[in-house]
C-alpha cells in the first residue's frame, strides 16, 4: 500500500454531494406528499421478506453508491409504515420533526462519542444543556443530574436503578431479598423487566390496584407499603405513571409525593408518554406533581417529537446518579472535570442523540411546544365528543391526548353487557383493528379495559388536524359495518 490509501467504502465529496442532494428532495417529497399516502402498505412479514430478498447471499463485491441508495429509498419510501402520516394515531410514537432528521445527518457527520468529554466536547455540552432544558420544562430542577438513553425503557430502567443502589449501595447491604417496588396495574411492563434484569425476587413487585379513571388507589398503596415496613421489607421505589400507554391516566402524582415523603421512599415517575404536558400553563396539579421526583424517564422521541431515538432520564440527586453507575478502572483517565456520560448511565460508547432534541428545542422554543402538545390534547377531545355524540360508538376514556372507544352495531346495542354480545364486540372491534390496519387508511391501536377490547387512538402527531378527526367516525363505521357483517357470515355458515 503506496501513498495515499484508497478504501472501498470512501466516497469522493462530488459523488457524496450529489447523492445526498438527490436523497435529500425525494425525503422533501416524500414529507410533502405524505397526507396523500396510505398509512402502511400492509406488507405481510413473507411480502417483506421478499420485497428485500432476504435469503439472498452478502455480495462478494461492491456496488455504485447511487444504486444502493435508490434501490433502498424505492423500498422504504413505498413499503413503510409512516408513523409521521396524519391519520397514524395507533401508538405514542410522534411524527418525527423535520429538524431532526436534519440533525441526524449532522450528528453522524461528526460521530461524536458522547460517552466521554474528550470524545465528543461540544456533544457532550449540547447534552447537557438539552438535559437542563428539558427539566426546566418539566418544572423539574434545572440542577438535577440525567442521561440522554434510547427510550422509554432505558430511562425508566436508569431511574430504576439508581433508587436500587440508593437503597442497596454496593458497598453496603447487597442482600435484595427483603426490596419491594410499588407499581399500578396499568405500570408499562418495563417494571418486570426491570426487576427481573436487576436482580430483585419475584416477589418484590407490589401490584396497586387502579381506581375506575385508571390511576393508582391511595388506599391500596398506603396499605401494601405500611404492612411492608412493618414486615421488614425495604421499599425501593414507589413508581407512579404521568400517562399510561392503554389510557393516558395520570396517577395522583402529589399525593405519592407526599407518601413517599412520609417515609423517605424513592418516587420514580415513568413520564415517558405524558410527562411534558407538564409544561403546559393549564397542567393538572398531579401533573405539576412530576417536578416532586426523585427520578423521571421522559421521552423527546413521543412529545417533542423527534426522531427514534431519544428518551431522558432525570435525577434529582446528581451524586446518587453517579454512585450507581461510576466506576473508574486504571485505564480511564478523564483529567480535569467535566461531564463524562459513561459515569451516569449503561453505555460506553453512545451515540449524539441531543443533537436532534437540542436544534428542535431552539427552533420553536417552550411556546411552540405548549402550542403543540395543546393542540394534540384538543384534537383528541374533540375525537371524544364527536364519538360520544354518535350512536354508533361507545366512548370509554380520554386522556391527555389519547381517546378509547369501540364501535357498537345497531342490532347488538340492545344486548350490550350480555356475555354473548360482549364477546361479539370483542372480535369485532378487534377485526376492525386489523382491517384498518392492513387497509392504511387509518391506523389505530387497542386497549382492553377491564375485560373489553376497545379501539384507542393516540395524538402525538404536528400533522394531524381537525379535518382527519372528523373523518374518523364515518372510517370507523364504515370498516366496522363490513367486518360485523363478513363474521356474522362466517357464524352462519
Amino acid at each position: 500500500m503506496n501513498g495515499r490509501r484508497h478504501a472501498p467504502i470512501d466516497m469522493p465529496a462530488d459523488e457524496f454531494r450529489a447523492a445526498g442532494h438527490e436523497l435529500v428532495d425525494r425525503i422533501a417529497d416524500l414529507l410533502s406528499g405524505m397526507r396523500d399516502r396510505r398509512v402502511t402498505a400492509g406488507l405481510s412479514v413473507s411480502g417483506v421478506r421478499e420485497l428485500i430478498d432476504a435469503d439472498a447471499v452478502m455480495p462478494q463485491h461492491g456496488m455504485p453508491v447511487q444504486e444502493i441508495l435508490n434501490d433502498a429509498a424505492d423500498k422504504l419510501i413505498e413499503n413503510s409504515l409512516y408513523n409521521g402520516h396524519p391519520k397514524f394515531l395507533g401508538y405514542v410514537t410522534a411524527s418525527p420533526a423535520p429538524i431532526g432528521m436534519l440533525a441526524d445527518l449532522l450528528a453522524a457527520a461528526v460521530n461524536s462519542n458522547v460517552g466521554m468529554f474528550a470524545l465528543g466536547p461540544v456533544a457532550t455540552e449540547i447534552e447537557s444543556q438539552t438535559i437542563r432544558w428539558i427539566a426546566e420544562l418539566l418544572r423539574f430542577p434545572a440542577s438535577s443530574s440525567g442521561v440522554l438513553v434510547s427510550g422509554g425503557n432505558q430511562a425508566n430502567f436508569v431511574g430504576f436503578y439508581t433508587a436500587l443502589r440508593a437503597v442497596f449501595p454496593r458497598d453496603g447491604d447487597r442482600d435484595l431479598s427483603r426490596a419491594t417496588v410499588y407499581a399500578s396495574s396499568e405500570t408499562h411492563t418495563w417494571i418486570e423487566k426491570a426487576i427481573a434484569m436487576f436482580g430483585l425476587p419475584a416477589d418484590a413487585l407490589r401490584s396497586i390496584r387502579v381506581d375506575d379513571d385508571q390511576r393508582l388507589l391511595m388506599s391500596d398503596l398506603e396499605q401494601k407499603l405500611a404492612a411492608d415496613i412493618a414486615a421488614g421489607r425495604k421499599p425501593v421505589a414507589i413508581v407512579g405513571s404521568a400517562g399510561t400507554v392503554s389510557t393516558g391516566a395520570v396517577d395522583p402524582l402529589q399525593a405519592m409525593a407526599d407518601l413517599c415523603a412520609q417515609h423517605g421512599v424513592w418516587l420514580h415517575i415513568d413520564g415517558a408518554y405524558g410527562g411534558f404536558a407538564a409544561m403546559l400553563d393549564d397542567a393538572s396539579e398531579d401533573l405539576r406533581g412530576l417536578a416532586r421526583a426523585d427520578s423521571v424517564a421522559i421521552d423527546p422521541h413521543k412529545w417533542l417529537y423527534a426522531p427514534l431515538e431519544a428518551g431522558c432520564a432525570l435525577i434529582r440527586d446528581i451524586d446518587k446518579h453517579r454512585a450507581a453507575y461510576s466506576y473508574h478502572p486504571p485505564y480511564y483517565h478523564f483529567g480535569e472535570a467535566a461531564t463524562n456520560y459513561v459515569d451516569f448511565g449503561p453505555q460506553n460508547s453512545r451515540g449524539f442523540r441531543a443533537l436532534k432534541v437540542w436544534m428542535a428545542l431552539r427552533q420553536v422554543g417552550r411556546s411552540g411546544y405548549q402550542q403543540m402538545i395543546g393542540d394534540d390534547i384538543a384534537l383528541a377531545h374533540a375525537l371524544y365528543d364527536r364519538l360520544k355524540a354518535d350512536d354508533r360508538f361507545e366512548v370509554r376514556t380520554v386522556n391527555l391526548s389519547i381517546t378509547t372507544f369501540r364501535y357498537v352495531p345497531q342490532e347488538l346495542r340492545a344486548t350490550v353487557g350480555q356475555p354473548e354480545a360482549e364477546a361479539m364486540l370483542n372480535a369485532l372491534n378487534k377485526g376492525i383493528q386489523s382491517a384498518l390496519e392492513t387497509s392504511g387508511e387509518l391506523f389505530v391501536s387497542n386497549a382492553v379495559i377491564k375485560g373489553t377490547y376497545v379501539l384507542r387512538t393516540c395524538v402525538v402527531n404536528f400533522r394531524t388536524s381537525m379535518d382527519d378527526i372528523e373523518a374518523i367516525p364515518n372510517m370507523v363505521a364504515r370498516t366496522g359495518a363490513a367486518v360485523f357483517e363478513k363474521q356474522k357470515a362466517l357464524t352462519s355458515q
